[in-house]
């Protein structure tokens, strides 16, 4: 049966409005609100609010203004109060006295303007930082704009140094031990796979970054994907007025050189802000892949494999993002972002292979040496309109999206066979690929808030993604000095998804609880085309997703939240994609088009104690679950991996964060995270499977300040764990970073060493049934950088930072890096 749209949405908010209307009898608690204005009678924005006794100007509470210039205190006691703004370049404005009564709980001051102060500018010196890993109440922050860490690294190699972030040998971003992660940048889905993702990442500079955001389990608001939760990669936005910019400039040591520089420039003026950046880096990088396997035979005989192989990478990534808002009125504001790459990347891998029919014989030798030349170039434009429609907090924003992304990969393979004497066993083949890709993706949405009451909201939104791409593969084999055709390997692969949502979001506050209530919807409709084949997969589904929050304050020091959400992973494009890409004949991976999306119903209960330490225990049961497995082709003795879905997956978690204090020059902060993921499905390699194991990962950062000096160091340990098939073994490395600023901080010098002592890897075994494969895998860890950063221009009032809404989508389109 068809499923209209527009019925769904009805019946969304019809649902929610019932809930609105018997929650709004309850009487709210006091609050005091109000409106921050500038001398042109524009919102204040981000300007320090604090709300003090009038008896003694004893600070009660304090805030910062919203992008609308609102502030919000609430759960305040009977009394007289004064409210303070200040803000850097604007002069103190303090307002008349209040009182808060049981019969006037609800109080509105009256619009505070704040004067222009540019001369208090020159005088004024900002020294405070954030600290790098702060934790809030829904989510858990790394700021990595000023670590030293970040300074010359990528944002794939920042992420790895997230609390409970793991990296797999394949680019699998884990979050509490759990796949599945969804990652955006700048409140933006990325709807790309995990492989071009992994470009993106890689081809992100870490100077660019705010701060990373890890969401375990987000509201209505997001979209559904994503089981373990969100990743949400804050991009810097250039937040002074006039015309300003930095300089990056950096060079690292490892296996090979390596080189990054980037340029920022911003210009505010009026209403019209524009701005600009770029950068780019030179990356080769080695690694090395060691892989040992019994492959069962027909008759109970086996044959042993035992191969190595170098596969060094030369990458060139190039980024860009451009951009303008301007304020159409003191309500309406309008923007546009253009942001993409072009990168290419040569791989190199020599691959030795050994043969025997037993583990210390060898009966065969065979040698692939192999080319890949690959270019991937991005292209996304997003054009953004803000409404405020009232003064309290009753806005409209629209996003629009469009981003083409166009891979090409070409590869050439040689394959040489000998006896165990060096001689020849017979001719050698050759092969290659041509293997270019285009992936479309439009998205539109549309985001409401309305605030009922001062402690009741309404939010509500609906958004549409149309996705499509378009593989081709042309495989060919040398044969007679002629390349020919290989008709069992070329096809083309066009799939086609569409997703339309709608979401309501209803939340109260209380005295000391507050309390919200989510519901989205979404209808997916999708076709996997096998063109050459004329095989076509096509689904459509319709899936409710609620959410459920509930945040009770006992005390200053104590608080307690629990959560519940409902979440959905559609397979990867390039997951979904059938095609076989080779390391060698007798290795090699694929795609599975007849995929299932996994479900996930995430529970969270987390306390919070001082507003430091943090305490989160969760529990997930995924079905359908999308697992990354090897199997075995006994007739070709060949070794393959694929996903497959497995029945379920449960997963269980406990996250300890804590900053600490040794002494004004010695701060840092420890996160723990202890987990146990349960895989059960049935006719797993002809056996029921049953396995899981628990694991924990400890990070340790610590920051030092001495003699104008800046270092930090950070310790990670990640356990040896099981997931799915496969058993992965612990993984250990040291970082270390040191910074100098000069020219009245303008100017600054970072120094940064990653894995000091060389120890990370990523050794994987499975064994199961008559799978026995070990696998080796060390990737250039250890590298030596030097960056230097200049900052120039003007420096005076902080400009709009707008986040787009097509992040989901780019999450989980495919590139090789």
């Amino acid at each position: 049966m068809k499923l209209h749209f527009t019925k769904i949405l009805y019946t969304l908010l019809l649902t929610f409005s019932v809930i609105t209307l018997s929650i709004a009898q309850t009487k709210p608690a006091a609050k005091v609100t109000g409106l921050l204005l500038d001398a042109e009678g524009k919102p204040m924005e981000y300007a320090t609010v604090s709300l003090l006794k009038a008896k003694d100007s004893t600070i009660v509470k304090g805030t910062l203004s919203t992008d609308a210039g609102v502030y919000l205190f609430d759960h305040i006691n009977p009394g007289t109060y004064l409210v303070k703004a200040t803000a850097v370049g604007y002069t103190k404005v303090v307002s008349p006295a209040f009182s808060v009564t049981e019969a006037a709980s609800n109080i509105t001051v009256p619009g505070l303007k704040m004067q222009d102060n540019s001369k208090s500018l020159q005088t004024v010196n900002i020294t405070t930082t954030k600290p790098l890993i702060e934790r809030k109440v829904d989510r858990t922050v790394m700021n990595v704009e000023n670590s030293i860490l970040a300074a010359g690294n990528s944002a794939m190699e920042i992420l790895e140094r997230a609390p409970g972030v793991t990296v797999d040998k394949d680019d699998n971003i884990s979050m509490n031990g759990k796949q599945g992660v969804t990652v955006m940048i700048n409140d933006k889905l990325t709807y790309l796979s995990s492989a071009q993702l992994a470009t993106l990442l890689r081809s992100t500079d870490g100077t660019t970054i705010e701060s990373i955001e890890l969401i375990t389990n987000p509201s209505a608001k997001y979209d559904a994907s994503g089981n373990s939760g969100i990743i949400n990669i804050k991009l810097k936005k250039n937040k002074n007025a006039g015309t300003n910019g930095s300089v990056t400039l950096g060079a690292g040591m490892g296996y090979y050189f390596k080189d990054n520089e980037g340029l920022s420039l911003n210009h505010k003026e009026g209403n019209l802000n524009v701005f600009a950046n770029f950068n780019r880096n030179d990356n080769q990088r080695g690694r090395f892949l060691g892989i040992t396997r019994e492959v069962a035979g027909p008759n109970g005989t086996a044959t042993y494999f035992d191969q190595s192989t170098f596969m060094p990478q030369i990458n060139h990534n190039n980024s860009y993002r451009i951009g303008a808002d301007y304020d159409l009125s003191d309500k309406n504001t309008i923007g546009f972002i253009v942001n993409g790459y072009f990168n290419n990347e040569n791989d190199f891998n020599n691959n030795p292979t050994r043969i025997g029919s037993t583990p210390t014989t060898i009966d065969s030798l065979q040698h692939t040496t192999s080319v890949f030349r690959q270019s991937y170039k991005d292209f996304a434009a997003n054009l953004n309109d803000r409404y405020q429609i009232t003064k309290d907090g009753q806005v409209l924003a629209v996003d629009l999206d469009y981003s083409k992304f166009n891979n090409a990969n070409n590869a050439q393979y040689q394959t040489d066979y000998f006896l165990p004497n060096g001689s020849v066993q017979h001719p050698s083949t050759f092969l290659r690929n041509q293997s270019p890709s285009v992936i479309d993706i439009h998205t539109a949405k549309v985001d409401y808030t309305y605030p009922i009451t001062k402690s009741l909201k309404f939010e509500s939104g609906v958004k549409y993604s149309d996705v499509k791409t378009d593989n081709d593969l042309e495989a060919q084999l040398l044969k007679n000095g002629t390349y020919i055709n290989d008709t069992t390997r070329t096809n083309r692969f066009i799939y086609d998804e569409k997703v339309s949502a709608a979401y309501v979001n209803l939340s109260k506050d209380y005295k000391n609880t507050s309390i919200q209530f989510g519901l989205r919807g979404e209808y997916t409709s999708s076709t996997g085309d096998l063109v050459t084949t004329n095989e076509v997969v096509s689904r459509s589904y319709f899936d409710l997703f609620p959410s459920f929050f509930i945040n009770h304050t006992f005390s200053d020091k104590h608080q307690l939240g629990f959560s519940y959400s409902r979440r959905i992973d559609r397979p990867g494009y390039d997951d979904l994609n059938p095609f076989v890409y080779y390391l060698d004949p007798y290795t090699y991976q694929k795609g599975n088009p007849f995929l299932q999306p996994q479900y996930t119903n995430n529970f969270e209960l987390d306390y919070t104690y001082n507003k430091t330490i943090s305490v989160n225990i969760g529990y997930s049961q995924v079905s359908d679950a999308i697992t990354q497995i090897i199997l075995t082709d006994t007739a070709k003795k060949a070794t393959f991996q694929t996903n497959l879905n497995l029945q379920t997956q449960n997963s269980y978690y406990i996250s300890i964060n804590s900053p600490y204090t040794i002494a004004k020059w010695f701060t840092g902060n420890i996160n723990v995270n202890g987990f146990y993921n349960q895989f059960k499905s049935n006719s797993i390699l002809g056996a029921n499977l049953n396995r899981g194991q628990a694991a924990y990962n400890a990070k340790i950062t610590q920051s030092f300040l001495f003699s104008g000096f800046r270092a930090e160091l950070l310790e990670n340990y990640q356990s040896a764990q099981t997931y799915g098939l496969f058993e992965i073994k612990q993984q250990y490395n040291l970082d270390f970073g040191i910074s100098r600023s000069f020219a009245a901080k303008k100017m600054n010098v970072k120094f940064s060493v990653s894995d000091i002592f060389n120890t990370r890897t990523n050794n994987v075994d499975l064994n199961y049934q008559t799978d026995q494969i070990q696998i080796m895998q060390k990737n250039e860890t250890r590298i030596a950088r030097l960056t230097f950063t200049y900052n120039f221009g003007n420096s005076k009032i902080k400009a709009r930072n707008h986040q787009t809404g097509a992040e989901d989508e780019k999450g989980r389109v495919k590139g090789a890096n």
